[in-house]
């Protein structure tokens, strides 16, 4: 797989590789030209003068080999064969001008298919990719797109005046950039933005830092005076010591008088003996700052950049039946997005506000699944490089199938011909298949009648209920017909498939197909 320079789709070259690529005659011309231009200095010599050899003033194509004037004329002879060789300027580029086609390789192309817009030539319209194709004469051909481009440059160079104002407004662009220094006045902005929320962050460090190392403070003279209390307690120390020599008072006016006050202490730290709890915790789990969300928040920062082109939902190409298939484009070719970020949502009319579903994606399409039946869903994309993001494209709003999606593949056993149906490998896309059998069986009955219809089924039937199906027939095809019939009309079908009903009477619905053309 490599991208095109041409088209810029990404390209499968197959087994053949660039053997299955034309060759580019007009830009081997172009080269020709111009190497032969920074040969003007440097002769090419003739091959069959003696030495020592002259200068050559033509090449023989058919021979591969520069002559001299009178060289020429001695292998050229007037009167032979050689004399009608075709001869131009002096070269080294012998290869032959001649377009043979890449899938026929011992065949010229001498048509030109309008479907796929490629020169072929008359065996792929026969009986290859290109035989439903609708193809012209090389002739035909030449002359449309010679005038197309024509036309297209003969409108650039009237508009020369135009390019040149465009330039102008670029290089004062690019002078305002360099030298008035934006991208500086840029980053200074980013800088300032970022050094306010380092402030904030500074403020609310302090201030948790000085709660922590207050609540310590608090926490340590609690657990002191508490174990300073209970030192107390101990045989000859503070209160138990203090107790101990009051009772050793013989006064009994005196030791009442202290004894009393001295119990209700001693009863006190009995009962704290007894419920002992730590006056304060050790552990600062209280204090755990929670920054999930703050984190959650500074990841999902990005700066809005107008050099990251906005992303394009392409609705052509995007589908949704119970599943959705979201395909998007860029419209410049530079500073394309590393990753994006698909949203969707579905619109409820009980609930405004709905949250978007979001979804990363790497490439430019995504398949959605488990979507309501009947709803409508809006999608939106934007684009990230680095840290960088696009604006949101442009919401589109698609709406699901208003019943269940009936999914079948293609029966290749039930009645398939494959004489005459071509069905690919997946059992997903079927077309006829083209060539003389086809031509040999048609009939014309009358005007605005057509050929010979094959049909193929489904591999599921329908019982009872409301379902949604579709098929998607190519645009180059002449007729198909889809409809939904019964085991004993199918077996019919199989048996008489010779069909010659209009255009006018095709059914709209179904799971049967008749077809001389590509369906899917």
């Amino acid at each position: 797989m490599f991208p095109c320079p041409g088209c810029q789709h990404d390209i499968d070259l197959g087994e053949r590789g660039i053997n299955g690529l034309f060759r580019n005659l007009t830009l081997e011309t172009i080269v020709e030209r111009h190497r032969q231009a920074a040969r003007a200095a440097i002769a090419i010599m003739c091959d069959f003068c003696k030495p020592p050899p002259q200068e050559s003033t033509k090449s023989c194509m058919d021979c591969s080999a520069s002559y001299c004037n009178e060289c020429f004329k001695v292998h050229h002879p007037w009167g032979t064969l050689k004399a009608q060789h075709e001869y131009v300027g002096p070269t080294t580029n012998f290869r032959p001008k001649i377009l043979m086609c890449p899938e026929h390789e011992m065949e010229r192309v001498n048509m030109y298919c309008e479907i796929c817009r490629r020169p072929v030539c008359h065996l792929c319209k026969l009986g290859g990719s290109h035989a439903n194709h609708r193809v012209t004469t090389m002739s035909t051909a030449y002359k449309t797109l010679k005038e197309k481009l024509s036309k297209d440059i003969e409108y650039l160079i009237s508009k020369e005046s135009q390019v040149k104002a465009h330039i102008s407004q670029l290089d004062l662009l690019l002078k305002e950039t360099e030298v008035r220094c934006n991208g500086e006045r840029a980053k200074e902005e980013a800088s300032q933005s970022f050094e306010k929320l380092i402030h904030v962050l500074e403020e609310k460090k302090s201030a948790a830092l000085r709660a922590i190392e207050a609540s310590k403070n608090l926490r340590l003279d609690k657990l002191r005076t508490q174990a300073e209390e209970y030192q107390g307690l101990l045989e000859n120390n503070g209160l138990v010591g203090y107790a101990q020599e009051v009772l050793k008072e013989t006064d009994q006016s005196c030791f009442v008088q202290t004894a009393k006050q001295l119990h209700v202490r001693i009863q006190k730290a009995t009962e704290s003996l007894k419920s002992f709890r730590p006056a304060a915790e050790s552990s600062f789990e209280d204090f755990v700052v929670d920054t999930a969300k703050q984190e959650q928040i500074l990841s999902d920062l990005s700066f809005y950049s107008n050099g990251l082109e906005i992303p394009e939902i392409n609705e052509e190409q995007s589908r949704i039946y119970n599943k959705a298939v979201i395909s998007w484009e860029s419209p410049g070719k530079t500073d394309a997005a590393d990753i994006y970020v698909l949203e969707y949502r579905k619109f409820n009319r009980e609930e405004e506000n709905v949250m978007w579903q979001e979804i990363e994606v790497c490439s430019k399409s995504k398949v959605i699944s488990d979507l309501d039946d009947d709803s409508s869903y809006a999608f939106r994309v934007r684009g990230y490089k680095g840290s960088i993001c696009s604006p949101w494209s442009k919401e589109v709003i698609l709406h699901t199938p208003p019943a269940p999606v009936f999914s079948f593949l293609f029966d290749d056993k039930c009645g398939y011909n494959s004489e005459r149906l071509l069905l690919n490998p997946r059992r997903t896309a079927v077309e006829s298949r083209a060539g003389f059998p086809l031509l040999l069986g048609a009939e014309r009955i009358q005007v605005g009648c057509y050929t010979t219809l094959d049909y193929i089924i489904g591999d599921t039937g329908i019982a009872k209920g409301k379902h949604f199906w579709a098929f998607h027939v190519e645009a180059y095809s002449y007729l198909v017909k889809v409809g939904v019939v019964s085991s004993a009309k199918i077996q019919k079908l199989f048996h008489n498939t010779h069909d010659v009903t209009s255009p006018s009477n095709m059914a709209c619905a179904g799971c049967a197909v008749a077809l001389p053309a590509p369906c899917h």
